[in-house]
């Protein structure tokens, strides 16, 4: 009962706090409209019209001439080919070394004795570097498509 009587008076302070803001919001609301008559709203509302027409006109005008040579699709899409491609480049140079020990679970690799590999035909190293630089050249070829 106690609480039900607390309730009702704190209702009604809530009540006349309100109806007090409310009209402050009133008076406030009528000092501004005060000075503002419906007709100075319409001759307003008609110059930001024409203003806005005015916009769009001018808007239309640049538009509609052409300042520079028409985009050609064709041209643009391989440009984003070749930055794509440059991108992709730079990021197998920074790929690195593939890390050995790691791959074979910290294990070290068995001693092999190091010199030339008995039995083998040795290719001399002049004719080697012509093969490698032609197999440089046509994947840098490839590359470049």
């Amino acid at each position: 009962m106690l609480e039900q009587q607390i309730y009702s008076i704190e209702s009604a302070n809530i009540n006349q706090e309100t109806l007090a803001a409310m009209k402050n919001a009133g008076a406030a609301m009528k000092a501004i409209h005060g000075k503002m008559t419906m007709e100075d709203v319409d001759v307003t509302m008609e110059q930001l019209r024409e203003q806005h027409e005015l916009t769009q006109e001018i808007g239309n005008a640049i538009t509609s001439m052409p300042i520079t040579e028409p985009i050609d699709d064709d041209e643009l899409e391989s440009d984003l080919a070749a930055l794509e491609q440059e991108k992709l480049d730079e990021q197998m140079l920074r790929t690195g070394t593939v890390p050995v020990a790691d791959a074979l679970g910290g294990r070290a690799l068995p001693a092999v004795e190091t010199g030339p590999v008995k039995g083998k035909n040795k290719v001399p190293v002049r004719e080697e570097e012509d093969d490698e630089e032609e197999e440089l050249r046509r994947l840098q070829a490839e590359m470049a498509m």
